[in-house]
């Protein structure tokens, strides 16, 4: 009898045991919940967290095609942004155009509500950042499938660090001049060859090289990013840039092995692989809960310049009510009676 009493005592032991070695429920990834959205949420706008590590609600899209751009790699649903950082990107191809540049093509943004994304960046979270291609746009409209295809050309001659003078114009000068020239944004980067290739040729004024930033890659794309935006009280700013114009010693390290050397020992996983949605500012699991718009066609700026139909329409409702808000009711609040669609751009 003691050995029966003996052997269920092990046995509970090693059930315990067993128990106890079996792994709780692994949280969801930030970048799958977030990859999965399709529409923004209807909140109002604001970005919470910082650029590697957040999300945004109230997004807007920009159109696939503008009278001044194109939007390339429709297939990743990558074109929402910030209404500040959209409504920019519509005035930068506009003055852009006006300076000599044909149009912008128009790469990443963000996901409609941000967040990690699936592959690729590791900012692009809060939807205040995009790439704009290099690669000035052609004057016919690509096709869906061209867009996915066509690659932009590198401004670096292969095997350097440097610019390959064969494509280089001074109207990618100009493009990135005025992509530096708006308050709002606060750094454009770039290849650090591209960088020093405008630190030796820029000429009179200078002083929005400051904004012009070394980094790895972007040889083939510039990277715009815009300050917190208003009223986006949970958003982190980044330090400001120095005042000088970047042409120094923080330069020449670029040119150094040190950036370039490979890492050593075993590689460790992405941040955005990795990244729990624990991890992301609070304010983020609202966004993932907030009702979307009534359709994207309504929250897409065309290029006329006016805000898109939900934002003049109706307010979007603030993110703490929206949690509690009818759903239903929301979407009907954003469907006025006349609701102007934008008219897709002609092939030509």
């Amino acid at each position: 009898m003691r050995h029966f009493r003996l052997v269920r005592l092990a046995a509970a032991g090693l059930m315990f045991s067993l128990a106890s070695a079996v792994p709780a429920k692994a949280e969801q990834l930030a970048k799958t919940a977030f990859g999965a959205q399709a529409l923004p949420a209807a909140t109002e706008p604001a970005s919470y967290g910082f650029y590697s590590k957040g999300c945004f609600g109230g997004g807007i899209a920009i159109a696939s095609d503008g009278p001044h751009w194109q939007a390339m790699r429709l297939s990743r649903n990558r074109r929402w942004g910030h209404p500040d950082l959209i409504r920019l990107l519509e005035q930068f191809s506009r003055d852009a155009a006006a300076d000599g540049w044909p149009g912008l093509l128009i790469g990443d943004i963000s996901q409609p509500r941000g967040g990690p994304m699936l592959t690729g960046h590791a900012s692009h979270q809060i939807g205040l950042d995009a790439d704009i291609w290099f690669t000035p746009m052609p004057a016919r409209c690509m096709s869906v499938a061209e867009r996915e295809r066509v690659s932009a050309v590198s401004m670096i001659r292969d095997g350097t660090l440097f610019v390959d003078d064969r494509r280089w114009t001074p109207a990618h000068e100009a493009v990135l001049r005025r992509a530096a020239s708006y308050p709002q944004v606060e750094r454009v980067l770039v290849h650090p060859g591209i960088k020093k290739k405008l630190c030796d040729t820029v000429r009179g004024d200078r002083s929005w090289l400051r904004k012009i930033r070394p980094f790895w890659g972007h040889d083939y794309h510039f990277h715009i990013r815009i300050g917190c935006p208003k009223g986006s009280v949970g958003c982190k700013a980044q330090d400001p840039t120095p005042r000088s114009d970047g042409c120094d010693k923080s330069l020449a390290w670029w040119f150094t092995e040190e950036p370039w050397r490979p890492a050593t020992g075993p590689e460790k996983p992405k941040a955005r692989d990795v990244m729990p949605l624990s991890a992301l500012p609070a304010a983020c699991q609202a966004v993932l809960k907030a009702p979307s718009p009534a359709s994207e066609a309504v929250v897409t700026l065309t290029g006329s310049g006016s805000q898109p139909a939900i934002a003049s329409a109706a307010p979007a409702m603030p993110l703490a009510s929206s949690q509690s808000a009818d759903p239903a009711a929301l979407l009907l609040s954003l469907q006025p009676a006349q609701v102007p669609l934008p008219t897709p751009r002609p092939y030509r």
